[in-house]
């Protein structure tokens, strides 16, 4: 019985592992992309007046990454909370929370920039995942049924107050911004601060996956497990869908009909990422839910080069970033530009003058460039997750 109990623990981490570590492949594409396509510093992929259908779903399958990262962060939280006292798991919340601002306010700002004076900085995925964590240190010291509805009420009900502001550039519009809305701050002097990922969604989204971490004890059985997965992914997809056909509520960007029925298609499924909304986490959870159900109680071994970018997730992110942005510094070299053309003093999205409208190359490169990504940092990934495995006993190696 105990060997049998092993094999389920084992084969539950695996399967998260593995969806961490194909959200993990997926994001790199879109950040490929970032830096390499031609069209990336003229328009965004969801511009349905000049994107096409290849681009808009190399966009959209990237709306993946961020929910599900956010939300296995929360299990993998409930999991750190099943082996530690509430004191320790507390403890480990606010450090990892503060280490991972700190990371995206120096390490990881630098490496999409390469501007040693840091002209443009925020919060982004990586801070706002540290931003939960100080939440989520405070959460966990509530129930479990307490903390899921605490969370569904944020992730429900945060588009209800899309339409609040307040005066630009005053405390509380700071405030706001940071909790609710994606802006970018003027500092003066050439200097400039965003808030990309605002909390209050996010933090949801992290509750709500802790909350998820229940159903892997061991009073839940696979089939059981499976079942509910399963039900709350169809569940999330249904309710995305009738709530899209209404376009009454749940993202403040409205579908219609289009001239040809693939924009329809497209303006349908174009939803607002900063902040999520509503119908963007629904569908996003709907699909990784539904696999972890079609995952659950099988054997996923045959996937293990997959699940080790899961295993390494922060590790793999950050050096991902630094190895697109120093290849396409060679590209704009050997293409003609100057490597300081890469250099960015402001929005990535925006590129310099240098290379709007005259660099980049064409989307099947773009997928050529990002498998090469990929496969040039698997081998550092196996050497980082060989150091962490033989290391546990440090207590630094988790925060990495």
């Amino acid at each position: 019985m105990t060997t049998l109990k092993n094999n389920r623990q084992a084969n539950r981490i695996e399967s998260i592992d593995l969806l961490r570590g194909i959200v993990m492949i997926i994001m790199a594409i879109d950040h490929v992309r970032d830096l390499f396509h031609f069209d990336s510093f003229l328009y965004g992929p969801e511009d349905l007046s000049r994107t096409s259908a290849g681009l808009f779903f190399t966009r959209w399958i990237t709306h993946l990454c961020a929910p599900t990262f956010i939300f296995l962060a929360g299990t993998s939280s409930y999991f750190v909370a099943k082996r530690k006292t509430k004191k320790e798991t507390t403890f480990f919340l606010l450090t990892r929370g503060l280490w991972l601002i700190v990371l995206q306010l120096t390490i990881v700002r630098f490496g999409w920039h390469f501007d040693p004076l840091f002209r443009y900085n925020g919060s982004s995925i990586i801070s706002i995942i540290g931003c939960c964590m100080i939440v989520l240190a405070g959460l966990i010291h509530l129930r479990t049924t307490t903390i899921f509805f605490i969370a569904l009420a944020l992730v429900v009900s945060h588009n209800a107050f899309d339409t609040i502001a307040f005066e630009s550039g005053t405390a509380a519009d700071v405030v706001w911004s940071f909790l609710h809305v994606s802006k970018v701050f003027d500092l003066g002097h050439g200097y400039r601060f965003s808030f990309l990922y605002p909390l209050i969604p996010w933090a949801g989204v992290m509750a709500l996956g802790y909350c998820l971490g229940r159903l892997f004890d061991a009073d839940f059985t696979s089939d059981r497990r499976r079942e509910l997965l399963l039900i709350m992914g169809a569940l999330s997809l249904f309710i995305f869908v009738g709530l899209r056909l209404i376009n009454r509520y749940g993202d403040p960007l409205p579908w219609s009909a289009q001239p040809e029925w693939p924009f329809t298609l497209m303006s349908f499924f174009n939803l607002q990422k900063y902040p999520p909304s509503l119908l963007y986490l629904l569908a996003t959870f709907g699909i990784s839910l539904l696999w972890l159900g079609l995952m659950e109680g099988k054997n996923v071994s045959a996937w293990k080069p997959v699940s080790l970018f899961g295993k390494v997730a922060l590790f793999y992110y950050v050096a991902h970033i630094y190895l697109i942005h120093l290849m396409a510094m060679a590209a704009a070299v050997l293409t003609g530009f100057s490597w300081r053309s890469m250099i960015f003093s402001g929005s990535v999205a925006k590129g310099t003058p240098e290379l709007v409208g005259r660099y980049g190359f064409n989307l099947p490169q773009v997928y050529i460039l990002w498998i090469s990504v990929v496969l040039l940092l698997y081998p550092l990934c196996i050497l980082w997750n060989t150091f962490k495995t033989r290391n546990k006993e440090k207590w630094w190696v988790s925060y990495v």
